[in-house]
């Protein structure tokens, strides 16, 4: 017998033209519900996220269909991806069975679902099947059994979870009623093609081909129902993400990773900095809240979340929805509170996890621009201390501009005021420059330097603070003044090449002075260092030492620096354990986002979190290349009473004292 079968069997033709017009309605209800939320994501101001067209949509393709974002999460993760995979198949089969039925078949007399390629077919959509009901009952399980901490169950997630299981498992009943009375006695053969048809058609076997007949009637149109309230409730429920996470993909941001607006400082006419009502969001800010399927993912790595302070960046986007919503005028601020948004550490690390492609780190940073700029707010007066040394003496201690190049007296290096002709321009920052620890690691490095023969240069009592912790905290004002006071500086010395040992010196200098004009290339010493090694330029004899690395958030998430630094220390001898939470998914020290001039007042230390992670390797040495990390992991190993286990150091003074003579 012909490996084929009937479509429409038992429906009859004569359901066509009501089938279409019931589907078209539906999908005209879908439609209106996502046009009438348009006016809520237009409260929003306007940005532009349709540059770069054909690579945004190659990027939407990726995320979507190869599910890329998805795939990589550990907790469920595979779960969603096959699930998507899996419905998508079973959607494009239906989207095939219909053209069959009504073109292919009596337009052009071809019979495309026939033969081998219909054994395939078959094969294929009942393995679909089977997988998605797996990985639903998966996904159903973890939200509501296993129910990870942190996790919210709503309404939604009852409709969903359940329409979908209804719609697949009436899908299977249609199918095995269907063999039972047409293929599994007829052409046993063709039934093995559809192993769970078959399964199921072996149940219904008992019946007569009468109770058949009608059973197969009546699934056939509640499975049809079901699949018309699923388009309706799309736009309705959390199966929206089914096109907003998916736009989101599209709508993601092309500028380089943490990139911040810069405000016209000297535009008269703008009265309102920050955002302290929904309308100073962008449109963008708030379709967010569409596209977040609250899966915790962002809350789960979230350093301050994890150390009991009051910050959720998935509560923080969904506290934008809810006030676009419902109370589109209400206090934004006061909505998430203060104790929430100075929180933050800016690490990245919820945008580097989110499925989603949410943006919650420019949110909250917009946030704090109101609290400073509008309201004059600082997390504590140690803020507000460090803030005014930072206007007055070019750096948060408050210590005297003629002091800040003191460290290198007696190094091999040029004051830039005196000799411009350098290699390299060495931007120190304030901790190397006035830190007596992290004043070590920039000797070092100027020994590293002197050994490959490089010639540096610095500013020395000219330099002032990059900005950046004030920006962080939104402060944009004194960022850009002390910005523009060290860009018109750097110009005038036509320097070649800047390299930091700060990576909050590298980032802002790197990306954020582009926009205030400075165009030179900036680079982080852990990456210049490994160029000097592979050009043989620099020499290390190795020595065994057994290390864990911590990845800095500014290096690392935002810089895509991870291979580097651990290259160097295993070129000199260096055994390496890794922390659980490591690379792309490291555990933030504690100083972003200007906490590193903030005392942690709220819940438990996150240096502290971080140093137990380190200690949990059972290696004695903690490796960073960050004088933020290095200040507050010494902290954390003192009040978490770690100092008989472990101890840190920095990469230039391992890379320093293995110099080859």
């Amino acid at each position: 017998m012909e490996a084929t079968r009937q479509i429409y069997w038992n429906i009859g033709h004569g359901v066509v033209m009501p089938m279409y017009v019931l589907a078209f309605a539906a999908i005209g209800v879908m439609v209106w519900g996502f046009w009438q939320r348009l006016p809520v994501w237009r409260q929003g101001k306007a940005l532009n996220r349709f540059d770069h067209f054909d690579e945004r949509v190659k990027r939407m393709i990726d995320e979507v269909f190869g599910q890329t974002k998805i795939y990589r999460v550990t907790d469920g993760g595979i779960f969603h991806a096959i699930f998507f995979w899996s419905f998508l198949i079973l959607f494009v089969g239906t989207m095939l069975v219909m053209i069959q039925a009504d073109f292919f078949t009596p337009v052009l007399d071809v019979n495309l679902l026939s033969g081998e390629f219909y054994k395939a077919f078959s094969l294929l959509l009942d393995v679909a099947g089977i997988l998605a009901i797996i990985m639903l009952a998966g996904l159903f399980i973890r939200r509501f059994i296993t129910k990870p901490k942190g996790l919210e169950i709503v309404r939604d997630d009852y409709i969903v979870l359940q329409l979908l299981f209804a719609i697949l498992v009436t899908g299977f009943l249609i199918e095995g009623v269907r063999m039972a009375a047409t293929e599994i006695q007829q052409n046993p053969a063709l039934a093995r093609y559809s192993p769970a048809g078959l399964l199921v058609g072996q149940l219904f076997s008992p019946l007569t081909v009468g109770a058949l007949l009608v059973t197969h009637k009546i699934l056939w149109w509640l499975h049809f129902v079901l699949v018309l309230g699923f388009f309706c409730a799309i736009p309705y429920t959390k199966l929206r993400h089914i096109f907003t996470t998916s736009a989101n993909a599209f709508l993601a941001p092309f500028e380089p990773k943490g990139s911040i607006a810069t405000i016209n400082m000297e535009d008269d006419t703008i009265e309102q900095f920050g955002a302290v009502t929904i309308q100073d969001l962008t449109w963008k800010d708030i379709f967010d809240a569409d596209a977040c399927t609250s899966c915790k993912r962002c809350q789960d790595r979230c350093p301050a979340y994890a150390t009991d302070k009051p910050l959720s960046p998935m509560k923080i986007v969904k506290q934008i929805g809810e006030l676009a919503d419902g109370n589109p005028g209400g206090n934004l601020i006061e909505t998430v509170s203060q104790e929430a948004l100075w929180s933050c550490t800016t690490c990245r690390a919820c945008q580097n996890i989110c499925p989603a492609n949410i943006e919650h780190v420019n949110k909250i940073i917009e946030m704090r621009r109101n609290l400073t700029l509008m309201e004059g707010a600082f997390p504590g007066d140690e803020v507000r201390t460090a803030v005014s040394n930072i206007e007055v003496n070019g750096n948060p201690f408050g210590l005297a501009y003629a002091a800040r190049g003191d460290w290198a007296d007696g190094l091999q290096l040029s004051v830039m005021e005196q000799d411009a002709d350098v290699d390299i321009l060495y931007f120190v920052g304030c901790y190397a420059s006035f830190d007596k620890r992290n004043q070590t690691i920039a000797r070092n490095f100027i020994t590293i330097c002197n050994a490959a023969g490089v010639k540096v240069g610095i500013l020395g009592k000219e330099e002032k603070c990059c900005g950046e912790p004030v920006r962080k905290l939104g402060n944009e004002y004194l960022y850009q003044m002390t910005a523009n006071e060290n860009i018109e500086l750097i110009k005038a010395y036509n320097v070649k090449k800047i390299v930091t040992t700060c990576p909050h010196c590298f980032n802002t200098l790197a990306r954020d002075y582009k926009d205030l004009g400075l165009d030179i290339p900036v680079e982080h010493y852990s990456t210049y260092i490994n160029t000097l090694m592979d050009t043989n330029r620099l020499k290390l004899t190795p020595e065994p030492f057994s290390f864990t690395y911590h990845d800095s958030c500014y290096i690392g998430r935002y810089m895509d620096i991870i291979e580097q630094p651990r290259n160097i220390l295993l070129q000199a001898g260096g055994s390496i354990t890794e922390m659980d939470k490591n690379g792309y998914d490291s555990f933030c020290c504690g100083a972003g986002g200007g906490r590193i001039i903030a005392e942690e007042k709220l819940g438990s230390k996150i240096s502290e979190a971080r140093i137990k992670m380190a200690v949990d390797t059972g290696t004695p040495l903690l490796v960073s290349n960050c004088p933020f990390c290095l200040t507050m992991f010494e902290d954390g190993i003192k009040t978490g009473g770690a100092e008989e286990q472990i101890k840190v150091r920095d990469l230039a003074e391992i890379v320093a004292e293995r110099i080859t003579a």
